[in-house]
């Protein structure tokens, strides 16, 4: 009974600070201290103290607690998210220098764009994802606005012209397969020709793997080059560059194009993906800033 008496003047004692502290206390109920034997009996001193103690606890520190308990939430799961991202842009980047120093000059088949390679689109791609992860995980880790609304923008107009792109080609989808014949076209002037050794590689990779000629049929090599390569040659002969016979009859471009559409389940979902990561990622970082700004009021 002593113990009983002596925490029922520690939560007398406690009331009272509290309600000097803050004025809303002025309102607090007197069930709770009506009730302080029953629950002292029947949940153990400390589990009533504990829970008195919470219910006498001012609202302002109730909602800070609440607030800080999930910016921790958020703050964890965004760091989770972005060193995610940041590894896989590891990764592409590493793809894209394995591809660099395993093909060497290979390039591009395209005239208008010759920088426009495998081996440079991962590092280009790889890079910035590495850059985008990092000022995540910094903002997510520091809890600094300027960084996390820095990530949200940039992730914000990476999803735009994602979207903008595939609106366009989706609108403009035969223009476009002219468009890259017509520049492909352009491409086979330079074959074989100083200076040009990655596009060489290309089209020679490419026909030998899709085992086809030329961008529509044969006839576009004897219009730019007056002979075919040994490429299009279904067997290495001599005779082969003076005997259609032995020319692979498919276009290249019709075959690349049905190996796209085939694989365009695998390339959806691929997309899908990505599209669904961007979006967590623009949301999470909108989550933390927002608590990040409701928790620097409360500190206020």
């Amino acid at each position: 009974m002593a113990l009983t008496a002596g925490c029922c003047i520690f939560l007398c004692c406690l009331r009272s600070s509290l309600r000097n502290c803050n004025a809303q206390e002025r309102r607090v109920s007197d069930t709770v201290f009506l009730h302080s034997s029953y629950l002292v009996h029947g949940l153990g001193y400390g589990a009533a103290v504990v829970l008195l103690m919470w219910q006498e606890w001012p609202v302002e520190l109730k909602k800070m607690s609440m607030t800080r308990g999930c910016l921790l939430c958020i703050k964890i799961t965004m760091f989770i998210f972005n060193l995610i991202f940041w590894l896989g842009g590891c990764g592409i980047l590493g793809v894209g220098v394995w591809l660099a120093v395993t093909q060497g000059k290979f390039a591009t088949l395209s005239v208008s764009f010759p920088s426009l390679s495998a081996a440079s689109l991962f590092m280009v791609t790889g890079s910035i994802i590495m850059v985008v992860g990092f000022i995540g995980c910094l903002g997510a880790v520091t809890e600094h606005r300027c960084l996390l609304l820095t990530f949200f923008v940039i992730l914000l107009i990476i999803f735009l012209l994602e979207m903008i792109s595939m609106a366009l080609f989706l609108t403009y989808t035969e223009q476009f397969h002219n468009y890259a014949q017509e520049d492909l076209k352009k491409g086979l002037q330079l074959y074989n020709t100083t200076g040009n050794l990655g596009l060489t590689n290309a089209w020679d990779i490419v026909q030998t793997e899709f085992r086809c000629c030329g961008v529509k049929n044969a006839t576009d090599w004897l219009e730019s080059k007056g002979s075919v390569p040994h490429t299009c040659c279904v067997e290495h002969s001599p005779a082969c560059k003076s005997n259609p016979k032995l020319w692979w009859e498919e276009a290249c471009y019709n075959k690349v194009r049905n190996w796209v559409e085939s694989n365009i389940r695998s390339v959806g979902i691929f997309g899908i993906c990505i599209l669904v990561v961007q979006v967590f990622g623009l949301i999470f970082s909108m989550l933390m800033y927002c608590q990040v700004v409701k928790a620097e009021k409360y500190y206020e």
